[in-house]
């Protein structure tokens, strides 16, 4: 184990890249949200922790919500995944939908699920940009997709297959001018290639 530890060594104070990478993927969030629906948004991160898998579902509890995931096809590889309530997303969703989008209240209709979509292709493709502009690196990343579910399954099914990882979680709140809208960000690099790339950094 003691070989692993080693791999995840970083300059202390070099963690100060976790809290730019969260500003940056933030702002940049803000902005697209802005330009894609009309509302006034910021994001803001509260804070930021390195938890176990079992804490995070836990944390996410079981209750049903909106889940966007992507996952990272270049270092540090791994999966993002934002988490909203349906009332949030709907909220979202309707900042970009003229008139009423026909979804009824329990329910996502068709046009709902793909402002939704279209609005985790922003928040995602946004937070990367943050994160590689920091990292001064580029990272791809897949399509986004669509899930509305218990979180805790969202979390089990992205990580089932790595029970000893943490995740950094990033705690945060969009606030938009008429709504507000509570977004969590829950990210599953892997640990040993972000370490890498921020050994990489100079500070």
């Amino acid at each position: 184990m003691s070989g692993a530890d080693s791999n995840l060594k970083v300059d202390i104070r070099k963690l100060t890249i976790f809290n730019q990478m969260a500003k940056e993927g933030a702002n940049t969030v803000a902005d697209h949200l802005n330009q894609m629906t009309g509302m006034e948004t910021e994001m803001e991160i509260t804070k930021i922790n390195f938890l176990d898998i079992e804490d995070i579902k836990t944390h996410v509890g079981h209750d049903k919500q909106v889940g966007i995931h992507i996952q990272l096809t270049e270092s540090p590889h791994g999966y993002i995944l934002f988490l909203f309530s349906a009332r949030s997303a709907k909220t979202l969703a309707s900042g970009m939908l003229p008139g009423d989008s026909g979804g009824s209240s329990n329910g996502f209709s068709d046009m709902e699920k793909s402002a939704v979509q279209e609005i985790g292709n922003i928040m995602t493709s946004g937070f990367i940009d943050g994160w590689a502009n920091v990292l001064n690196t580029t990272i791809d990343i897949s399509t986004p997709k669509f899930t509305y579910g218990a979180g805790s399954r969202m979390v089990e099914n992205l990580m089932g297959s790595r029970p000893d990882e943490m995740a950094l979680v990033f705690d945060s709140r969009v606030h938009a001018r008429d709504a507000d809208v509570e977004v969590k960000v829950y990210t599953f690099p892997e640990l040993p290639e972000l370490v890498e790339l921020m050994k990489q950094i100079d500070i």
